[in-house]
C-alpha cells in the first residue's frame, strides 16, 4: 500500500521489466557471441586449408577443360617431380640431343604468357598441354623424338630459339653459388644461408599465435585484431631478420597469405607447406623448392 502512494510500485515494476528486457539482449548477446566464434574457428580451419587446396586448383580446372574440351583423351604421357641424381640424369640425356642446325627448340613460356608460335607448330595437337604445364621450359626436336616440358625452380625469362641443342642452364635448376632461403610462416621463421647446395648458417624463431577462437574470453573481433597484431609482429621480427643478411640473392617461401608481404625483399617467392621445428622445416623447404616437374608432352 505505501508503495502504490509513493509510486515506488510503478517504478519496482518498470525495473522488473527493464530486468527481464536485459537478461533477454544478454542471451542474444551470447548466442550471437557463440555464433560468431564458431565462424571464426571454421573460417581459421578453412585458411588452413587455403594452401594445400590451392595448389589443387589448377589441376583440377585441368581435368574440366580437358573432358570438355575437343579432345578428351589429350594428356601428358608422364609427369615427375625431379631431384637431386635423378634431375642430373634426366638433364644429362636432354644436353646429350645433337641436331642439325635449327633442329632442337627450347622455349620458356611464362604462367601469364603465349606459347611461342614456333612451339606450338612444333607440338601440334599436344600444344595445348603446355597451357596447363606453364610456367614451363619446353624441350622439342623438329623429329618429334624428344618433347617434354620442365618447370624450374629459377624460370628465366620467357624466350624461344632453336640450335643443335637443348638450352639448359644449370642455375636455373640448381642451386649455385651464395644466396639465402626464407621460410616464413604465421608463426615459424627459418633462414638459411648457403653456398650452392651446402647451408652455411641457419637462424629461425617461432612466435606465439592465437590460432583459434573458443567460446567465453575474447570477443570475435578483439580476438581477431590481436591475431593479426600478432602475425604482423612476427612478420616485422622476419623482415628485420631478412634485413640483417648481407646477400646477393633471397628465395622466400611458405604460406601464401604471408609471403606476399616480403615479395619486395625477394628475388623469388614460392608457396611451401613445409613445417615443423625450423630446422627441419627449413630442411624440407629447401628440398621441396629446388625440385623441377617434368611433364611429358
Amino acid at each position: 500500500m505505501l508503495d502504490e502512494l509513493l509510486g515506488r510500485a510503478e517504478l519496482k515494476a518498470r525495473i522488473d521489466d527493464l530486468e527481464e528486457e536485459k537478461r533477454h539482449l544478454e542471451r542474444r548477446t551470447e548466442a550471437e557471441e557463440e555464433r560468431r566464434a564458431a565462424a571464426v574457428s571454421a573460417r581459421q580451419d578453412a585458411e588452413e586449408r587455403v594452401n594445400r587446396l590451392e595448389d589443387r586448383i589448377a589441376e583440377l580446372e585441368d581435368r574440366v577443360e580437358r573432358l570438355g574440351g575437343d579432345d578428351p583423351d589429350l594428356d601428358f604421357r608422364g609427369r615427375e617431380p625431379l631431384r637431386g641424381a635423378r634431375l642430373d640424369e634426366v638433364l644429362s640425356r636432354l644436353r646429350s640431343v645433337e641436331t642439325e642446325p635449327e633442329g632442337a627448340l627450347t622455349a620458356m613460356v611464362g604462367a601469364d604468357g603465349e606459347t611461342p608460335a614456333p612451339a606450338r607448330d612444333a607440338l601440334g595437337d599436344r600444344a595445348a598441354l603446355l597451357d596447363r604445364a606453364a610456367p614451363c621450359l619446353v624441350c622439342v626436336d623438329d623429329a618429334g623424338l624428344v618433347s617434354a616440358a620442365l618447370a624450374p625452380p629459377l624460370p628465366p625469362e620467357p624466350f624461344c630459339e632453336w640450335g643443335e641443342g637443348f638450352a639448359l642452364d644449370d642455375a636455373w635448376f640448381r642451386p649455385t653459388g651464395e644466396f639465402a632461403l626464407a621460410l616464413v610462416r604465421s608463426d615459424l621463421f627459418a633462414l638459411g644461408v648457403y653456398d650452392g647446395a651446402e647451408r652455411r648458417t641457419a637462424e629461425g624463431f617461432e612466435s606465439d599465435v592465437m590460432n583459434k577462437h573458443s567460446k567465453g574470453g575474447f570477443s570475435q573481433a578483439r580476438f581477431e585484431r590481436r591475431r593479426d597484431q600478432q602475425i604482423d609482429d612476427h612478420l616485422d621480427k622476419c623482415r628485420e631478420a631478412i634485413e640483417g643478411r648481407d646477400v646477393d640473392r633471397l628465395v622466400v617461401v611458405g604460406e601464401r597469405n604471408v609471403i606476399r608481404e616480403l615479395r619486395d625483399l625477394a628475388d623469388r617467392v614460392a608457396p611451401s607447406d613445409a613445417g615443423g621445428d625450423p630446422d627441419e622445416a627449413l630442411d624440407e623447404a629447401f628440398r621441396e623448392f629446388w625440385t623441377t616437374r617434368l611433364s611429358l608432352l
